[in-house]
């Protein structure tokens, strides 16, 4: 089988994307980062999805210190109530600076190391909050990049690719392709907040509700989240 290194956050765009690697017969080695951010669910939730299907995962915790983002640090205010056109005005509080730049770089790493033919990432560009870092000219550079920089592009080896197999794809879409492949939407988490619930309110929320609603679906989250209270 092809190895493939999927970078996993506990998210609904990664975790489809997981499961599309799966579906595709690659082995494949999930990788989490735990960066301290705030919403800190999202890790714990990764790490439930890998073992339910008992892959090889890690959870890489690293340090930014510098902060500079909503996720990172409290006194920064998350967005909240925005409609998509807000969303698409500016980059948000939430960005995380060079943070997808980092977490392939990682994954990349991990890549070459074991031998692996791909990256697999939950990169959006439809439904996206304003993120430079998920769109497809940028993947193309970094890709470029490893393959100058990396032993296997050096020697004429193995070139590991990136494959983003929802990046073109509304939320809509991918729940729609996630149910089809039975992904356990119930156990990923997409709240900025920090807390127990979702909030409903952060943009991460609403492109969920939102989403949900036009695929025709209740989000599974909220009623396992209304059942557990209830």
């Amino acid at each position: 089988m092809r190895k493939a290194i999927c970078l996993l956050s506990g998210g609904i765009d990664s975790t489809t994307t997981l499961y599309v690697a799966l579906h595709d017969r690659y082995d494949v080695h999930a990788l989490t980062i735990d960066y301290g951010q705030l919403h800190a669910k999202e890790v714990s939730c990764a790490r439930e999805i890998a073992k339910n299907l008992g892959i090889v995962h890690y959870v890489l915790p690293i340090s930014l210190p510098w902060k500079g983002s909503a996720l990172l640090d409290d006194q920064i205010p998350i967005p909240k109530g925005r409609d998509r056109s807000q969303m698409a005005e500016s980059i948000p509080s939430t960005y995380v600076p060079v943070r997808n730049t980092i977490f392939l770089s990682l994954a990349m790493s991990w890549a070459e190391a074991e031998g692996a033919d791909v990256v697999f990432f939950g990169a959006n560009v439809q439904d996206y909050s304003g993120y430079p870092d998920c769109r497809p000219e940028y993947l193309a550079a970094f890709t470029r990049m490893i393959w100058l920089g990396t032993k296997a592009g050096r020697e004429g080896g193995k070139l590991i690719s990136i494959e983003t197999p929802l990046v073109q794809l509304s939320k809509k879409a991918i729940i729609q392709l996630g149910q089809t492949l039975k992904v356990p939407f119930e156990k990923t988490w997409s709240c900025y907040q920090g807390l127990e619930m979702p909030c409903g309110e952060c943009d991460s929320c609403r492109i969920r509700a939102h989403g949900f609603q036009e695929a025709g679906m209740e989000d599974p989250l909220m009623q396992h989240a209304v059942a557990s209270v209830g």
